[in-house]
């Protein structure tokens, strides 16, 4: 920083190259006055930072002891985290519960490692040299609103689950620690960035359902009952798909996204990863609701007052059906309206079986007494690049330097300790080889950032067309209730073999996406379900599942609940579509 002590000449001549980028010479006889100005200020920002920081006392881990003496962590060994879905283990539970909620009493719970739990390390997926001048990972000094809502609820955290580098990546072969194995088939992908996440869920469905069978179950590691993740392009929604578990990205806005790490406030998302949709409903219900500090919310965003509980009215809208005799494997979903996305069939690289099963699950929905009918929203296809146009200029600004901030108002959380260094060659061959998406973040950022190239009016003109496409949808959803889909084009890949090129490594990490990064700029709420199985690619005999994604309403969780709950009257996903001989 500039001390304000600095040569007068050395300052003028800055303030001069200022305003020649800026198209304009300063007159001799303004510059003392616009250099006092400019004085004045630099010496408001230096006082400002000298003062002592300030954390709201809200996000106060502990009220009664430090957190970093209340709270332990352990890296766990290579035999607890046989599938590396951990980053960390830990042990937390409030130690004040009253007037808790109870609703994940005694339940386990699972953060992902770029959201901020006082005391444990964040790495956000990468090298702790990346993040502080340090050998260390930076240890956050505040909970998240959603760490402290998940203790006062009642729930254990019991570690810090692996996410992708820099949590930009959609498969799970990126993090520093390694590839995270999907629990059904070791070798391939888990899904991503929220990696960790829905392995540590699968692990206990995996071993439930192969014991179910009769089948061998092997020894995977602790699992979770629920766990946290993060969708900024898919992030919860593909690991869930891959994993055979059940994601919600939430409405933007509805939970808060205070302290996580952020790739584009737009984009940003926080929800529920659990093994049933009545378990995601009730994370929700934990989760949700205004806490006075995220600037993503709006004045649609509830008060932690009257937050949905989305489980009890699920229950109470079953109990309804059941009552009138409906709710059966006939009338289940009668009275709901059920679009499938003609486009979501025509993305890039769609395997044949994947459309299959979804389409079958569609066929379901009308035999449950459903409306069922194709519909098309054109502008479905044309979402990726929608997106790319709206977040990409800012996003290596938001991902490398201002991690845990949103927006110029909101309260930034940096980590700890010193700044972040600046990436160096060190830092690009190691991302070149791990994950090359973060440096194409860096050189797309700068290019499309240059206003010679690109004036504010295109990024403006692309954030108009967001809008033309969350219109798009929405009149999509006046004719129907929920909109579905597959979640993904295949079923779980194998890892990434870390010797492709870049241009081959580029697609592999982010081409799953292109059927849910549309509704994080958008800001509709997109549930998966499991629905079915896929035949592996090479020959094998494996299948891993199939993941059918439900679109909502804007801030209508409640019938993408129903919609999935209603679809289950006919079997479990899981159960659809198994030949038990081919394990």
């Amino acid at each position: 920083m500039t001390s304000p002590q600095e040569n007068g000449q050395v300052f003028i001549d800055a303030l001069r190259k200022i305003a020649a980028a800026h198209g304009f010479l300063m007159a001799p006889q303004d510059e003392p006055g616009y250099l006092a100005l400019v004085r004045a200020a630099q010496e408001s920002v230096e006082l400002v930072d000298r003062m002592k920081d300030y954390i709201d006392p809200r996000l106060a881990p502990d009220a009664e002891a430090s957190a970093r003496v209340s709270r332990t962590y352990s890296l766990p060994s290579p035999s607890e985290n046989p599938l590396n879905a951990w980053s960390n283990r830990t042990y937390i539970k409030a130690q004040n519960t009253a007037g808790s909620t109870g609703l994940l009493a005694g339940k386990t719970v699972a953060i992902k490692d770029n959201t901020p739990v006082a005391g444990v390390p964040m790495t956000v997926g990468t090298k702790p040299f990346y993040l502080s001048k340090g050998t260390s990972a930076p240890i956050p000094e505040i909970d998240a609103p959603v760490v402290y809502r998940v203790l006062e609820a009642g729930a254990v955290i019991t570690g810090i689950s692996t996410c992708e580098n820099y949590c930009l990546s959609a498969m799970s072969c990126t993090s520093a620690t390694g590839p995270v194995d999907n629990p059904w088939l070791r070798g391939h992908s888990a899904g991503g960035s929220s990696s960790g996440s829905a392995a540590l869920i699968a692990t206990n469905v995996a071993a439930k359902w192969r014991k179910s069978r009769g089948l061998p179950v092997e020894y995977l590691g602790e699992g979770v009952d629920f766990a946290i993740g993060g969708d900024q392009g898919g992030s919860i929604r593909v690991p869930a798909a891959y994993c055979g578990i059940y994601g919600l990205k939430p409405t933007h806005g509805l939970v808060p996204y205070t302290g996580i790490a952020s790739l584009f406030p737009m984009i940003d998302h926080c929800g529920p990863m659990a093994s049933s949709v009545r378990d995601t409903a009730l994370f929700l219900a934990v989760l949700a609701g205004y806490d006075g500090f995220d600037p993503r919310m709006t004045p649609e965003t509830p008060l932690r007052t009257v937050v949905p509980q989305y489980h009890v009215l699920l229950d109470e809208q079953i109990a309804a059906r059941t009552t009138a005799g409906t709710w059966s494997p006939t009338t289940a979903a009668r009275g709901l309206r059920i679009g499938i996305l003609k486009e979501a069939f025509e993305i890039a690289g769609l395997d044949t079986e994947v459309a299959s099963v979804i389409h079958r699950a569609a066929s379901r929905f009308t035999t449950l007494g459903a409306v069922v009918a194709e519909v098309s929203v054109p502008l479905h296809l044309t979402a990726p690049h929608i997106f790319t146009a709206a977040t990409r200029a800012y996003m290596a600004d938001t991902l490398l330097y201002r991690q845990g901030s949103s927006t110029a108002s909101s309260p930034p959380f940096p980590f700890p300790g010193s700044p972040a260094p600046a990436p160096d060659q060190e830092w690009y061959d190691n991302m070149t080889v791990l994950n090359p998406l973060v440096v194409g973040a860096i050189l797309s950022s700068e290019f499309l950032r240059d206003r010679s190239r690109y004036p504010e009016s295109v990024r403006d003109k692309a954030i108009r067309h967001v809008h033309e496409l969350r219109a798009a949808y929405d009149k999509a959803l006046q004719d129907f209730d929920v909109l579905i889909m597959p979640a993904t084009p295949t079923v779980a890949p194998p890892h990434m073999p870390m010797d492709m090129d870049v241009a081959g490594k580029m697609p592999f990490l982010l081409a799953n996406t292109l059927n849910t990064m549309p509704f994080n700029v958008t800001g509709h709420p997109g549930l998966v379900i499991p629905v079915g199985w896929g035949q592996v690619d090479g020959g094998e005999k494996a299948r891993l599942p199939v993941g059918m994604q439900i679109v909502g309403k804007r801030f209508d969780e409640q019938t993408i609940f129903l919609a999935a709950a209603a679809w289950e009257v006919g079997g479990l996903g899981l159960d659809e579509g198994w030949d038990k001989r081919e394990e």
